[in-house]
């Protein structure tokens, strides 16, 4: 079985970035990872490769700058060093004012990248198919595509991070490889909507994540604890949703990453239900230990769980994987974030974001969901 880094950042030519419209500063890839994960009609994978990157100089003076799309082109707003908190080297936040304001280290942009059928070897770069900032909405990036192949339409989920709003957009494509931009679906923060990979009863479906400040006690018989957890959604067109009444996965006592959980791969339909990796974070540092889980949903009524496996991982972070690019690395604790899910027969595809970093490539047998 295949367990390796198939796209680091390495593997980015930032002469082909959009950001060369408008940024001659030079710039590098913070990361290359968080892939959307799909299966071409042609047979072949493609991942949508989330590319955060970020100016190598990003002090000049006494100001830090952050990259920002105009209709024009990219441009670099400075915020004066005296005002801001740079210990996280993903973004920087900004003190004073009356609320929790962040500007971002890096812009991120998505780029599919082909593979062969089996994931193990890369075909082709699409720059010429990369998808960028296009609206007010989007002017600090797109990031971490989600895909979902619906009949004979891939629908493509991203987060639209801006000044205006901190969205979830959706993006159709008729071959998986071109998509267009359909506009705002969610209108708060929301880092996992992911698309079932199928109707359900006639509608579409989709996990949601809705973030907050304030999350409310549960009775201390409950199984439950209270923070982050994943909804669901309905549409009759997925482009206007509405959310179940019904909880979804939340949080439980005696998980071993209770912190916070958040959808993974899209759900797609087997035997025994609708089959989803989710992950799962348990407290450390400022970041925490991101890990994978799974979950097994009802096939016509995806509220009821018939089985979460949330005590063991399936995946973990592994530092051998690494190794070659730790030099690169930037986050002081281990994550491995899946996002991508395709059935390869006796086995599954799956794709995920390596230490936030890289793309890492997985078989998984799928004697390990019995």
């Amino acid at each position: 079985m295949i367990d390796k880094l198939i796209f680091t950042p390495d593997d980015v030519d930032l002469a082909r970035s959009p950001l060369r419209r408008g940024i001659t500063e030079p710039t590098y890839v913070l990361g290359a990872f968080n892939p959307g994960f799909t299966r071409l009609a042609n047979g072949n994978l493609l991942m949508m490769v989330r590319i955060a990157e970020a100016l190598v100089d990003p002090v000049r003076g006494d100001s830090v700058h952050a990259i920002r799309w105009t209709a024009a082109g990219y441009v670099l707003d400075p915020h004066p060093l005296a005002q801001v908190d740079m210990t996280d080297p993903r973004q920087f936040q900004i003190r004073g004012g009356n609320h929790r304001v962040l500007a971002l280290t890096s812009l991120s942009w998505l780029l599919p990248v082909e593979l062969d059928p089996t994931g193990e070897r890369i075909l082709a770069v699409h720059y010429d198919r990369a998808i960028e900032p296009a609206a007010s909405y989007q002017d600090y990036g797109v990031e971490d595509a989600r895909i979902s192949r619906i009949g004979d339409t891939w629908y493509m989920t991203t987060c639209s991070v801006s000044a205006e709003r901190h969205c979830t957009t959706l993006h159709t494509s008729r071959d998986g490889l071109n998509y267009r931009l359909e506009g705002i679906v969610l209108d708060h923060q929301n880092k996992d909507m992911i698309l079932f990979e199928g109707l359900v009863g006639g509608r579409f479906m989709a996990l949601t994540r809705p973030l907050g400040k304030v999350y409310f006690a549960y009775s201390a018989d409950s199984p439950h604890v209270a923070g982050p957890s994943i909804n669901y959604a309905q549409s009759p067109d997925a482009l206007h949703w509405r959310p179940l009444d019904t909880p979804g996965i939340r949080p439980r006592k005696g998980s071993t990453s209770a912190m916070k959980i958040g959808g993974g791969t899209q759900p797609i339909l087997t035997d025994a239900g609708w089959l989803l990796i989710y992950h799962g974070v348990k407290a450390r540092e400022s970041v925490g230990i991101y890990r994978s889980f799974w979950a097994l949903l009802d096939r016509d009524d995806p509220s009821r769980i018939l089985r979460i496996e949330d005590t063991t991982p399936l995946l973990e972070a592994d530092p051998a994987l690494t190794a070659p690019i730790a030099h690169q690395m930037y986050l002081p604790t281990p994550v491995v974030f899946t996002t991508g899910l395709v059935d390869a027969g006796d086995h599954y595809v799956v794709v995920s974001g390596e230490a936030d970093l890289a793309c890492r490539i997985t078989h998984l047998s799928k004697d390990l969901f019995a």
